[in-house]
């Protein structure tokens, strides 16, 4: 029975959110009824072909470059355990938890389909490993992004045989040991299965929808901390008035300057048109501009997300209506790795614009606050040293930002000569996120900062209550401390997203 909890899949409604709840809460996961029933009857046309001794890729096939190599039905079982066991050469850090999950979670979600010839114990045991907590150790580099995530995904399909390794209740063990400890018994790959395990996007796909999930966060948290640092610096929010953006009609940018009205309603801080100043400087007036131009992105991903997380991507594929068996390349990355490679560059921006606004919190010639928001100036640095950091880590992230998906190599004797590297451009993605998070940080952190000089008490309710936020696990800085463990802190609080519910709370959902 499934539970209430359970995400269920099958192959065609699974959402980003489905994989976050499952990758960062835990939720378990079942497969729908009528996916099962897809399952068990490709499976059957998968036994005939073995039987009747047709040439199919994979099947009665060697892989690659030795797909003219036939094999025959007595060795199709050894075939695919030769394959895992020759494939599993992926090296580097291994995936965090959560991202495995999220493989092991997408993969199934496209097995459930019923286009890869998998047998229902083969599925039932990845199912299993997922909701028993048996996450098995995958390492992060070995994939080029086409014929899918070959080597990496091998290490999942490995622990299924009762090889590799695992972490189980946090102990990295044998995979053999993880799966008796979980009460759970490794399968026999049979014909083609260790080809469905491997072949496909769902390393990419993983890292690529939990860093879209985190992003989305970030781009609602941007604005909160934005609209807090306008306030602080005394700025103008008529630059984001309706009227001004109804003439250029971008819909993210129309949203951004939206959700900048609602969380500075009831400011006493922000000024009008020649108070202070005429206007204000880009990092502050053009925010809707910046921050919707990178949610436009952010709508881009999402598109691309959505298709891929509910897509068939293993070859050859499986068509029963149609009694065929088609060689085709839908484990090929480049929409991913384009979708990557644009979120590197619009989460960049960001950044970019965040530490800029960072630097007019600190600078004393484009501010009316004490240098470096010190409370001893000269003999304290204060936040001098913070913008330093958030300087280097957005230099950092325009390294990052460089596209991989420019970038091909030929493999398999040029049988395979065109790949995608869209893992690499998710690995990217997630550290320019990680960075992202991190100058926001640093950012509020400043703002919070200034509002100690300008009064926190005339903040719009909504912004006050952000710094109130900020304040629960960082006191003001009085005097010189260390401040890696708030940046730190900071950043993993705007990655959950918890601060943005409690903000639209006063301000009503924002964008």
């Amino acid at each position: 029975m499934v539970e209430t909890t359970s995400v269920l899949l099958d192959g065609e409604h699974v959402t980003a959110q489905d994989v976050a709840r499952v990758a960062f809460e835990g939720a378990g996961v079942a497969v729908a009824d009528a996916a099962w029933q897809r399952v068990k009857d490709c499976r059957e046309m998968v036994e005939e072909l073995v039987q009747t001794g047709k040439v199919v890729y994979g099947v009665t096939t060697g892989f690659g470059k030795f797909s003219d190599v036939h094999i025959s039905p007595e060795d199709a079982a050894q075939l695919q355990v030769n394959l895992i066991r020759s494939h599993a050469c992926a090296v580097g850090q291994p995936m965090a938890i959560p991202a495995v999950r999220a493989l092991m979670m997408l993969r199934a979600n496209a097995l459930s389909k019923g286009y890869s010839g998998i047998r229902t114990e083969t599925l039932q045991l990845l199912i299993d490993c997922l909701n028993h907590e048996v996450h098995p150790v995958v390492p992060e580099q070995g994939s080029l992004g086409a014929s899918g995530d070959l080597a990496p995904l091998s290490h999942l399909a490995l622990v299924l045989m009762g090889e590799g390794e695992a972490f189980y209740k946090g102990e990295r063990l044998p995979g053999g040991e993880a799966l008796q400890k979980a009460g759970l018994t490794p399968i026999q790959l049979q014909a083609k299965e260790g080809l469905a395990l491997i072949n496909g996007t769902q390393i990419m796909t993983s890292i690529g929808t939990l860093t879209y999930v985190k992003a989305e966060r970030l781009a609602k948290a941007a604005d909160m901390i934005a609209a807090l640092t306008v306030e602080v610096l005394r700025g103008i929010p008529e630059a984001f008035s309706e009227e001004v953006h109804r003439v250029r009609p971008y819909p993210e940018q129309i949203g951004v300057a939206s959700n900048l009205r609602k969380l500075l309603t009831g400011s006493k801080l922000t000024t009008g048109q020649g108070e202070i100043r005429v206007q204000d400087a880009y990092s502050l007036r053009c925010l809707p501009q910046v921050h919707g131009a990178s949610r436009q992105v952010l709508t881009y991903v999402a598109d691309k997300i959505a298709i891929e997380i509910n897509s068939a991507t293993d070859n050859p594929l499986l068509f029963l209506e149609e009694g065929k068996v088609i060689s085709g390349g839908n484990f090929h990355g480049q929409p991913i790795a384009f979708a990557m490679d644009f979120l590197k560059i619009g989460m960049s921006e960001l950044a970019n614009i965040s530490e800029r606004r960072t630097e007019r919190l600190v600078n004393p010639a484009l501010s009316e606050l004490p240098a470096f928001l010190s409370h001893n100036p000269g003999m304290e640095s204060g936040m001098m040293i913070p913008q330093y950091v958030a300087a280097s880590l957005v230099s950092e992230n325009k390294v990052l930002a460089h596209p991989a998906s420019v970038d091909s190599i030929p493999s398999s004797a040029n049988q395979e000569d065109h790949v995608s590297m869209g893992t690499t451009a998710a690995r990217h993605a997630a550290q320019v996120i990680d960075n992202v998070s991190k100058v926001l940080a640093i950012e509020l952190i400043c703002a919070g900062e200034a509002a100690e000089f300008v009064g926190a008490d005339g903040l719009a309710p909504a912004t006050r209550k952000l710094y109130d936020l900020l304040r629960g696990i960082v006191p003001p800085v009085l005097t010189d401390r260390s401040t890696s463990d708030d940046i730190e802190n900071v950043a993993a609080a705007l990655l959950q997203g918890e601060w943005i519910q409690e903000v639209q709370k006063i301000s009503g959902e924002l964008m």
